[in-house]
């Protein structure tokens, strides 16, 4: 008996958004995240139509992991030369450390570039080309698509995305640790797009509201390992207001979670901080380093499950967005 299959087609782009500024950039600003799983980060935006001299950037956005800028330029139709300078511009006015151009298709110079750019940049720049299309099977939804057309090269170091220029022991350590850590959230999980662990202390991780509230993990002081929720709104007294809301749950808020926690008002920063902690150090050996990563990975995923109710309940409270 022969199977009966649905006929793939793509879609015409211009069907599903109209206006690529007025249309497809909010919509990839609003789903970000799918953007961001194709580039391995956790992108969270910054602004739209971000002002650079007399031009408009179409989105800024902070890779969380690494807290450096990222330009996204969108461009229906093929690549141009007018999208390629003004990206370039882009990332010298906002000193931005990643480029992503979004476009149907690119020129095979366009491809060329990008490679030369990736191959001869040795200051923690990376370049994305990515292919965006839309799909439909017979007369189902339709389904936007991204492809990496070119990315940085495999010898790049995760430092920030630059040429590898090596580092300490130390840095290397912490980008082993953050690489095991990373692979595992993000394949097990899926709490995390994140791929390249960074030569630093410490990760930021999206959260359901990232303008609000973040997940956090570090190597702090006093041989301290922390696993933490960063509430930063951006506003001292919203955080402070928001803070204090959670507070007032605390003994429920520890009890679902198991954890006695460290409550971080930090009246004299902007950012307030609701940790755990646990003794810990990057000099530790192999085995005790994994266990570290279980008890934070434990954390977040626990975290993730109880907090965002209380923190969307306050959310709705102050009208937060």
């Amino acid at each position: 008996m022969s199977e009966k299959f649905g006929e793939l087609k793509n879609v015409e782009i211009k069907k599903i958004w109209a206006s690529e500024p007025y249309d497809f950039t909010p919509w990839l600003a609003e789903n970000i995240d799918k953007l961001g799983e194709i580039i391995g980060k956790d992108l969270e935006i910054i602004q739209t139509e971000y002002s650079v001299g007399g031009f408009s950037a179409d989105i800024v956005a902070n890779d969380l992991g690494s807290s450096t800028k990222v330009v996204i330029e969108n461009q229906f139709g093929t690549s141009d030369h007018k999208h390629l300078g003004q990206i370039m511009l882009y990332c010298a006015g906002i000193k931005a450390n990643c480029m992503v151009w979004v476009a149907e298709n690119f020129r095979d110079e366009h491809k060329q570039t990008i490679e030369w750019l990736n191959s001869n940049t040795n200051d923690g720049i990376e370049f994305y080309a990515i292919g965006v299309k839309v799909i439909q099977i017979d007369n189902s939804k339709p389904v936007p698509l991204f492809d990496i057309i070119i990315s940085p090269n495999k010898n790049i170091s995760t430092n920030g995305g630059g040429i590898s220029s090596g580092g300490t022991d130390t840095q290397e350590a912490y980008k082993l640790y953050y690489q095991n850590l990373l692979d595992e959230l993000r394949e097990q999980y899926k709490f995390t797009n994140a791929k390249a662990g960074q030569k630093q202390g410490w990760y930021t991780f999206a959260s359901e509201k990232s303008n609000v509230y973040k997940y956090y993990t570090a190597f702090a002081s006093k041989s301290r390992v922390r696993t933490a929720i960063y509430i930063d709104t951006g506003d001292q007294t919203t955080n402070k207001n928001l803070f204090d809301e959670l507070l007032s749950e605390k003994d429920n808020i520890e009890k679902e979670l198991g954890i006695i926690l460290e409550w971080e008002r930090t009246d004299e920063k902007r950012a307030s901080v609701i940790s755990t902690y646990r003794n810990g150090s990057i000099n530790d050996d192999t085995e005790e380093l994994s266990e570290i990563k279980n008890w934070v990975i434990k954390n977040l995923l626990i975290f993730k499950k109880v907090f965002p109710k209380y923190i969307n309940k306050i959310i709705q409270k102050y009208n937060l967005r």
